[in-house]
């Protein structure tokens, strides 16, 4: 039974069966979990969700150190800056079939979701394999009707070893895998091999990858345990896709319902957008100017976080602030929950109020670590940067765009499988500008 009550603080605990669950509420124990990593350590993934959360966001200790290192130059702001043209193009094709749509009546309605889901894994593709991106497409449909799949099978009642057997379902799981794999692969090797022969990396994440773990293995004497495998690459590939493109779609669809339901935000953001870019392309240094998109956000992030708990494991006996916990206990951190929460947001926590954030991060927390949609400390998300600027590029030229409004057949429904999204879809009304 879980502790509660007036005398149990902001932190609970509660037994999973054998095991013991510390659920995190207090500002200062969070932010110490986060920041010693390797005491607090990521939970063990069931084989189908490692399918669903493969490489980094699932490593520790050496091996996430050196994966993170090998990443890390991928998302540098100056590689950011030239993977901008490929969130634009991907913006292009969904701002036509949503101009086709309207262009009859000067209004339709529309499911936004799936928009969203296409924009994202489209960009993530040409950015990920440049030249290489129709294949990357494929991959990506791939991996989205895999992961459906293991959602369907983690959701269904669990019996013991059905993972093994030879259903329809467990069939096409394998097959879906072996042929991602060996697509990846073949992209993987073409792209290593094209590197060695002196080609540069296409100033894509696959050849910034490619030379950054060729980098590490030739600084180390061509030890190849300081690189990664080719097996390693591919996870890191396969979630290039996975979180980059739910995260950032998640976050346009709730930023769309949100906008859609206050106007006036819609307007003031809108404006910002066209002060700044007119009706020019929209480029790096103009994303990053913009303030009030910026609010709108990071109180869409508070609000609907795209993961609403992270889990942690402690191996040993461990200190955290007042408490000693026992080997084997797992820690919980709610996003959600502690975004809401109104003693550290004050009355307001449960309203939509983007000038909350209107001096920054910081100020709105008052240096609490009580806002991480993107997690905290040394383990914060790699991809931060990418799913924010791809979400200002496409909120842009949609606001120059179109006017939108809440739908009547839209049923506020949010549900988590994986990412929180709203479980109806997000129907909206477009009306062109």
């Amino acid at each position: 039974m879980p502790i509660c009550g007036k005398n149990a603080g902001k932190n609970s605990f509660m037994w999973l069966g054998p095991r013991p669950r510390l659920t995190l509420l207090d500002p200062e124990d969070i932010k110490e979990v986060f920041n010693k990593f390797n005491d607090f350590t990521k939970p063990e993934l069931s084989p189908l969700l490692s399918l669903l959360l493969p490489g980094l966001v699932s490593l520790d200790g050496d091996k996430w150190a050196k994966h993170r290192k090998i990443i890390n130059p991928a998302f540098h702001q100056d590689k950011l800056k030239n993977m901008l043209s490929a969130f634009y193009q991907s913006c292009v094709e969904i701002m036509s079939e949503w101009e086709k749509m309207v262009s009859v009546q000067g209004s339709s309605e529309v499911d936004v979701c799936p928009y969203f889901v296409n924009l994202t894994g489209d960009a993530i593709s040409r950015a990920a394999f440049g030249s290489s991106y129709e294949e990357g497409t494929r991959i990506f449909q791939l991996l989205e009707e895999q992961a459906n799949l293991a959602v369907q099978v983690i959701w269904s009642d669990y019996i013991p070893g059905w993972r093994f057997l030879p259903t329809k379902t467990n069939k096409r799981i394998k097959l879906i895998e072996k042929d991602i794999k060996d697509s990846l692969k073949e992209i993987i090797n073409r792209r290593m091999n094209e590197i060695k022969g002196g080609k540069d990396g296409n100033g894509d994440l696959l050849g910034i990858l490619v030379e950054s773990n060729n980098r590490e293995v030739e600084e180390h004497g061509d030890h190849q345990s300081k690189g990664m495998s080719i097996e390693e690459v591919m996870e890191e590939c396969k979630l290039f896709y996975l979180a980059g493109q739910e995260t950032t779609s998640v976050l346009l669809v709730w930023t769309m319902i949100l906008l859609a339901r206050f106007p006036d935000w819609q307007t003031k953001a809108r404006e910002e957008v066209l002060q700044v870019f007119g009706d020019n392309k929209p480029d790096f240094d103009g994303l990053n100017r913009l303030k009030i998109v910026t609010m709108i956000l990071n109180e869409v992030l508070r609000l609907y976080p795209p993961v609403v708990a992270l889990g942690r494991s402690v191996h040993k006996e461990t200190k955290l602030g007042q408490l000693l916990l026992p080997a084997g206990t797992e820690v919980g951190v709610p996003i959600l929950l502690i975004h809401h929460d109104k003693q550290l947001w004050g009355d307001d926590a449960h309203e939509f109020k983007p000038d909350r954030f209107s001096e920054g991060v910081s100020k709105a927390t008052k240096g609490q670590v009580i806002f991480f949609p993107f997690a905290s400390g040394p383990r914060i998300c790699v991809g931060m940067n990418f799913a924010l600027i791809e979400a200002k590029m496409a909120l842009s030229m949609i606001l120059r765009q179109f006017l939108f409004e809440l739908s009547p057949s839209y049923a506020h429904s949010p549900f988590t499988i994986i990412t929180l999204r709203p479980k109806h879809g997000a129907q909206l009304i477009l009306h062109k500008l």
